[in-house]
């Protein structure tokens, strides 16, 4: 499931890609797909572990495309000026409570002509879930802010990354979430989550005739109430 759209970032074979708070891989692993040299990058080191196997595995099977797997902090990345034609943060800087500092490392990293992919929860959507569970927001690793896409975007052109386009994505994504707020962000064992849940399982899945169904509905909820904001940027 990706919150990027690869042809607006422009990946293409050969490039080298950075997957900043990678987590499992899932944007790491795409590009490696689409032959792209690529590092993840995230500050838990035992899911780095994970996700150096996950890699390893795409890696047997792509044409062309590389990957590693790096443990780090993303105030301090270990990596020269300009070293990445591609850089993805998604769902990373509303954990990080000097958001600005990882964004200047973020551009010192990319290539001049090089492009950026940052995405956050989405105002409205993360909105509700604040109102609806302070759990959601209040457990170790959480959220600890919420962005306007006006605000994002004047953080990225400080930093020196000119916005040239925007983009939602995961509109049956936001309803789960509510629902898990409703009932206890702990509880996915609940009958109405487990429910859901499933649901979003045959959309990944692209399970047949089911996902005719949930695609449908997903770009429909999606522009209104989807839940990630994708902010696409350059550097010049």
């Amino acid at each position: 499931m990706l919150t990027v759209d690869y042809a607006r970032l422009g990946v293409r074979p050969g490039d080298r890609v950075l997957d900043l708070g990678s987590g499992a891989g899932r944007h790491a692993c795409e590009a490696i797909r689409l032959g792209a040299d690529v590092i993840a990058y995230d500050l838990d080191t035992a899911a780095m572990k994970d996700t150096a196997t996950l890699m390893e595995a795409v890696v047997a099977t792509a044409a062309e495309g590389h990957g590693w797997a790096v443990a780090g902090d993303a105030l301090h990345l270990p990596f020269g000026d300009a070293t990445f034609d591609r850089v993805i943060a998604s769902e990373v800087l509303e954990h990080i409570p000097a958001d600005t500092a990882a964004l200047s490392e973020l551009a010192r990293v990319v290539r001049p002509g090089g492009t950026v992919a940052v995405t956050v929860p989405r105002w409205f959507p993360e909105l509700a879930n604040w109102a609806l569970s302070d759990e959601y927001h209040t457990v170790p690793g959480g959220h600890i802010r919420i962005y306007r896409a006006s605000v994002l975007t004047a953080r990225l052109q400080a930093a020196g990354l000119p916005v040239s386009g925007r983009g939602y994505a995961h509109g049956l994504h936001s309803p789960y979430w509510w629902l898990r707020c409703l009932v206890g962000v702990g509880d996915d064992r609940h009958p109405l989550v487990r429910a859901y849940h499933r649901v979003l399982c045959w959309d990944i899945e692209r399970k047949p005739v089911v996902s005719q169904v949930t695609r449908a509905l997903d770009a429909a909820l999606t522009p209104v109430i989807g839940k990630s904001l994708i902010l696409y940027a350059g550097r010049p």
